[in-house]
């Protein structure tokens, strides 16, 4: 496998994922995670996680891990690294990914290793720095959707703000401009986020108006847009719920609240 279809592998064949990321430090340098700042954990030689973690550098240099722990399949480690999780035996010589489903639990292990690290990422991005749709009483759910100016389905799912509240579902936006950070559309998104009224300008922007443009001293969408590159976002809209699970793209409104529903009656463990 060739240095280039190697490095897809972990991004899911997607170049959008993969954008806009430079090279990542080496062990025990620091990395940012949303607005926080990491330090790569340096693995003892000779571990496992040291022999997993040079074989993906050997792979490609680019792979950005996140973590390496212990997989619930002997003999392999659980990887998170450039938005995916993917299992790498402990001797660094094979690699698959894909979700692994503990049958007795019924619960997808890998989706549960990613939601962890979403709700970690999730807590680095300060509300204040969200746009907000909220219902009148108190929230029954809240969502975190990761959003973009230009398509049709968050436009759709935009249309639709005042039945997802009136269901009693806050709204969250994040922004994630899928053509990354030297586009025309993340000039608008942070014209959008710049705005005196962000929920106004966002609105007209999903309609298709114009929105001044706006530069501020500080501007959240690079901060948004690189945490949802590592929290696996393959396409926008990209739904979370308050536990960083994955609810999906785009859902009708009842749709969504019926997901969030079953979540949430869901015993602790289970799927």
């Amino acid at each position: 496998m060739n240095r280039f279809l190697a490095f897809a592998v972990l991004c899911g064949l997607s170049l959008t994922a993969c954008a806009q990321q430079a090279a990542p430090p080496a062990e025990g340098q620091k990395i940012t995670v949303g607005a926080k700042t990491l330090v790569e954990p340096v693995y003892a030689a000779g571990t496992p996680e040291a022999r997993v973690s040079q074989a993906l550098r050997e792979l490609d240099p680019r792979i950005q891990v996140e973590s390496i722990q212990p997989s619930p399949i002997p003999g392999f480690r659980e990887v998170i690294a450039t938005g995916q999780v993917v299992y790498v035996s402990d001797d660094g010589k094979y690699l698959f990914q894909g979700g692994l489903l503990d049958i007795a639990k019924r619960k997808d292990m890998s989706e549960a290793a990613m939601a962890k690290l979403r709700l970690e990422i999730l807590e680095t991005l300060p509300v204040e720095d969200r746009i907000v749709f909220a219902p009148a009483g108190k929230p029954k759910h809240t969502v975190v959707v990761l959003t973009d100016i230009e398509c049709g389905y968050c436009r759709k799912f935009h249309n639709d703000i005042a039945e997802y509240t009136k269901r009693g579902i806050e709204v969250e936006y994040l922004a994630f401009p899928r053509a990354g950070l030297a586009s025309a559309d993340y000039r608008s998104m942070v014209s959008v986020w710049c705005a005196p009224d962000r929920r106004k300008a966002l609105t007209d922007a999903k309609n298709g108006r114009s929105v001044p443009t706006r530069t501020c001293g500080r501007t959240p969408v690079d901060m948004q847009y690189r945490a949802g590159q590592r929290m696996g976002l393959s396409g926008t809209p990209m739904i979370l719920n308050a536990n960083g699970e994955l609810m999906g793209g785009y859902l009708p409104p009842d749709a969504l609240l019926q997901r969030l529903e079953a979540k949430s009656a869901a015993p602790a463990g289970g799927a």
